[in-house]
């Protein structure tokens, strides 16, 4: 990738107006350009209003907004500034025009729009006509007095650009949009703006996560629900392999998880992201460092974060079966708690061939104990789960399968990908269920022993005086002495002809089907009427 460097025209003064292109999709009545007037500098910003918003406010109002960019730009100058830039390298400085300070502008955005950054700025109008030719933060004007946001929505795209000149600008990659945000999220607990959790950016991300839990970790619409998830994660991420799991994939010519991977590798961990992502998805449900030291949070605040899966109830009586198909998306957490119940518990998981899905699962018992155990997947993502006496045993069963096949190019809209899972409980009869099988199994016996006697007393002397068949016979013939004759010849052939055996002179489909496998070993045409060929055929066996 090739740049170009501009170099500013030269100083500017408090006062000065200029007109700068913004995104339109922030811009709150979606304009493309915005009119602004300089009203403070620092060692590290220039600090530009939208002009007609900042006209309209009175002197004294003006004097208590100066007040709070005064506070911001210390806190850029003493605090932002130097801990992001030793962490995670330096913003292109002194940039495409040429000066180290960054323009920070003020402009009115949509509802929920706190800030952003154009890549176009970093590049000459020669390349892009609507670049701005220089490092630049849009803020939203309506955080203007609350200068505890201020902090962390500057913070946060601050680290957008130094992505941009350690990722774009410096190897030539673009780092994928989810770890991007992910470092620019985990920028305000490093700089301890996070200390006290109510109120703060990361209660504010937990809250979103909990709404939405299964949001896909990398697909990127820029919602809520993606800073939450990526937040949450990404804490996690941190608290057990440290900063610079974020710090040094940033360095790397590598993006998105490979980039991890390698970091994960060249720092000596057994783990890669995919067993990273899976222990994040249980410690959401045991977070317990002392059950097993990979399923929790070391945060503070976030020592007692959990999430409450979806339940699934099963009868409490009699045999049961229930068949649920979720979809999911790569990199997304599903967590499905089973209780109820009373029997035998089978559950089968499946999915497609060709994906790759890791399906951990939770046991708990009725005394409180638990097991963790992982659901073994056949090449067509298939497993099965078996628990005996599951409604005295067992208060319950939390199955937490992810969708981990696609590592690169992720999208705004990812594809969803479907999943099974069966769950069957087999309960032993009730007393009186009992007893209705044991009586029809009675009836049963009974109506063999009627069907044996029938057959003992039925007249063989047809069958011995029979030395011929001079009709045909087929389906409905009234023939009795002589399909009596056919179903004896027919039995004497054996059980492969006419298992049944039965010599009733009614011809009816077990005869059929006993004249077509007799036609078929003999090589006549198979149509189950007793014709000639079939006659003459009977006749020379005869005796």
């Amino acid at each position: 990738m090739i740049f170009l460097f501009a170099f500013s025209a030269g100083a500017v003064s408090i006062g000065e107006f200029a007109t700068f292109n913004v995104d339109t999709h922030f811009e709150k009545d979606e304009k493309s350009q915005t009119a602004a007037v300089l009203v403070r500098t620092s060692p590290n910003l220039y600090v530009y209003m939208e002009k007609s918003w900042w006209d309209s406010q009175v002197p004294a109002r003006q004097t208590e907004i100066l007040q709070s960019i005064d506070s911001l730009s210390v806190e850029f100058s003493n605090v932002i500034y130097p801990t992001l830039t030793s962490v995670f390298g330096s913003e292109w400085n002194p940039g495409v025009d040429g000066d180290s300070k960054i323009t920070l502008l003020f402009h009115s955005m949509k509802q929920n729009a706190a800030g952003y950054v154009r890549t176009a700025d970093e590049y000459l109008k020669l390349q892009i006509p609507d670049s701005n030719e220089g490092e630049m933060v849009y803020l939203s004007l309506a955080n203007i007095d609350d200068v505890s946001k201020l902090k962390v929505f500057l913070a946060h795209e601050f680290v957008h650009l130094i992505t941009f000149n350690q990722k774009d600008r410096l190897r030539g990659v673009q780092e994928d949009i989810w770890l991007n945000e992910t470092r620019a999220e985990y920028a305000v607990s490093l700089l301890g703006y996070n200390n006290q959790y109510e109120g703060s950016n990361l209660a504010t991300r937990v809250k979103d996560f909990l709404e939405k839990p299964t949001d896909s970790l990398v697909e990127w619409q820029n919602t809520k629900y993606d800073y939450g998830v990526v937040n949450v994660f990404t804490h996690y991420l941190v608290d057990h392999y440290g900063i610079n799991i974020l710090s040094d994939s940033l360095q790397s010519n590598l993006t998105g998880i490979a980039s991890i991977n390698k970091i994960l590798q060249e720092s000596g961990y057994q783990e890669d992201f995919a067993q990273i992502f899976t222990n994040w998805t249980i410690s959401l449900i045991i977070n317990n460092c002392a059950i097993d030291s990979h399923y929790c949070y070391l945060n503070k605040n976030l020592a007692s974060f959990k999430i409450n899966p979806a339940l699934v109830f099963l009868p409490v009586s009699g045999s049961s079966s229930l068949s649920l198909t979720n979809v999911t998306k790569n990199w997304s957490g599903n967590w499905q708690k089973i209780i109820g119940g009373n029997g035998n518990l089978t559950l089968k998981f499946s999915s497609l061939a060709g994906l790759n899905f890791k399906v951990p699962y939770l046991v708990v018992e009725k005394n409180g104990a638990s097991s963790l155990k992982f659901l073994t997947l056949n090449d067509k993502q298939e497993g099965e789960i078996s628990l005996a006496d599951f409604d005295t045993k067992y208060s319950s069963l939390v199955i937490m399968p992810s969708l981990q096949t696609k590592l690169s190019q992720f999208s705004e809209f990812e594809l969803t990908h479907p999943y099974t899972v069966t769950i069957s409980i087999d309960a032993p009869p009730s007393d009186e269920e009992q007893a209705v099988i044991q009586s029809l199994l009675d009836q049963i016996e009974s109506l063999k022993k009627q069907i044996a006697e029938l057959q003992a007393h039925q007249n063989p002397s047809a069958a011995i005086a029979c030395t011929s068949l001079n009709n045909n016979l087929y389906v409905g013939v009234s023939l009795a002495t002589d399909v009596r004759c056919l179903q004896q010849f027919l039995k004497n052939q054996g059980g492969g002809i006419y298992p049944e055996g039965l010599v009733t002179g009614t011809f009816g489909n077990l005869t059929k089907n006993a004249v077509l496998r007799f036609q078929r070993l003999h090589s006549i045409v198979q149509t189950g009427f007793v014709g000639p060929i079939t006659r003459a055929k009977i006749n020379a066996i005869l005796p």
